[in-house]
């Protein structure tokens, strides 16, 4: 639901704790007051102009969507820019975290352990919306485990604050959170959670499992049925949001998200990382089969190969439902995660096979470095902007089958100081 650079409030919870939103906006002698729209009143001494003008300039589109006067007024009385949303949103992570530590950490036998024991918890519940949504109830837990570490962190940001930021100092996506930023105002203004309880992270996720507001809009459940969609403080209410956005978004019923595989030594790599999709009968006959050593109990299901970390790392058949998790946060070791750690609430192990943790990821001006040099030798991949797509990939293979390398199409230290050598 979110981008691999928001990553969710298990990510923001590394931060140094922050100060309580009543500590954190400053109050002035002001107020909001109507005439020929809104103006807006504050002392000189304390306001950021900017961001009045932005308070000012939005009201328009805030009523044009049906907040009245009195919900803005409420809200935007004597709010300053969130600072720490102003730091976060300027900046730029160099560094990616191996996926190996990412697993270590997102599928630590510490967050199974209580998930097991939350899914006793929460059994009938489960149960019934498994029932209602069709989408199996590990999965939901999972991604509440991910997102929030199963409500231990749900961030710490007030959410219209925090949007109200981004609409303000960030241009390059101001139609998003001007969108953003207008539902939660419905939000609040339709009673489903005060303004000061309104909390999530700097980028504007909320709640148990991390809905962004038009989220929150299009799929949250109201499940005990008390008119309120509260994915604040009713556990309920956020698992029910959690399965129906899986649903809407083609959960396929009674069917896993993917399998771990083992390849064979001769496998053509270049089948790899979503260039073929083909039935789990079809890539049966490449000499693929399951890591545990059981069938494939559906060989119809069709499935992608997926390479992590490359011929060094696990492999997978990722089905249907591995993608659905993406529509929640499309990074592909998130997705993993998820999937992993809801195999392993219902007593599934480990996986079985090893990272190859020597082979480091790139940073991000590494990866344009690999890029450039792909493009100077003639592997086109298209402009070096650092994000490694399937043009890269493809790029990378080609170039690996060159030199009689194993085209996995994996950006690693290794290749990047091979290509210096030949660059």
């Amino acid at each position: 639901m979110r981008s691999f650079v928001q990553q969710t409030a298990s990510v923001t919870a590394l931060l140094p704790k922050r100060k309580t939103m009543k500590s954190r906006i400053k109050r002035w002698t002001g107020r909001l007051v109507l005439a020929c729209g809104l103006a807006l009143i504050f002392s000189p001494a304390q306001a950021d102009p900017g961001f009045d003008r932005f308070v000012r300039d939005f009201w328009p589109k805030a009523k044009a969507a049906g907040i009245t006067s009195q919900t803005y007024n409420s809200v935007f009385t004597g709010m300053e820019p969130d600072d720490d949303t102003l730091r976060l949103m300027s900046k730029q992570s160099e560094f990616v975290k191996p996926i190996w530590e990412y697993m270590d950490s997102a599928v630590s036998e510490d967050r199974v352990e209580k998930g097991r024991k939350l899914l006793q918890e929460y059994s009938t519940v489960l149960r019934q919306i498994e029932a209602r949504y069709g989408v199996d109830r590990e999965a939901v837990l999972a991604i509440w485990g991910m997102e929030t570490n199963y409500g231990g962190y749900m961030g710490r940001h007030n959410v219209i604050q925090a949007l109200a930021t981004l609409a303000y100092a960030a241009p390059r996506r101001k139609k998003f959170w001007n969108k953003e930023l207008v539902t939660a105002l419905g939000i609040v203004q339709a009673g489903h959670v005060r303004f000061q309880d309104m909390e999530g992270s700097w980028a504007g996720a909320m709640g148990h499992t991390q809905f962004m507001p038009s989220s929150w809009k299009a799929y949250a459940a109201d499940y005990n049925g008390d008119s309120r969609r509260d994915i604040w403080t009713s556990i309920p209410d956020a698992l029910a949001s959690t399965a129906n956005y899986l649903k809407k978004h083609g959960w396929q019923t009674g069917k896993t998200w993917g399998y771990e595989v083992k390849l064979p030594a001769s496998f053509n790599y270049n089948l790899a990382d979503g260039d073929k999709t083909l039935t789990l009968g079809e890539w049966s006959k490449y000499g693929i089969r399951r890591s545990n050593g059981k069938g494939f109990p559906r060989p119809a299901d069709k499935a992608i190969l997926v390479l992590p970390a490359g011929a060094s790392g696990p492999a997978f058949l990722m089905l249907r439902n591995f993608y659905v998790i993406k529509r929640y946060n499309n990074a592909t070791a998130y997705a993993l995660a998820v999937g992993h750690l809801s195999d392993r609430l219902i007593g599934g192990g480990p996986l079985a096979g090893d990272w190859s943790r020597d082979y480091l990821p790139l940073s991000r001006s590494e990866r344009v470095e690999l890029q450039n040099y792909l493009n100077r030798l003639g592997f086109s991949v298209g402009a070096a902007d650092g994000r490694i797509g399937p043009a890269t990939r493809r790029g990378i293979r080609a170039y690996q089958s060159s030199r009689g390398l194993v085209p996995d199409g994996y950006p690693s230290v290794v290749l990047l100081t091979h290509l210096k050598k030949r660059g």
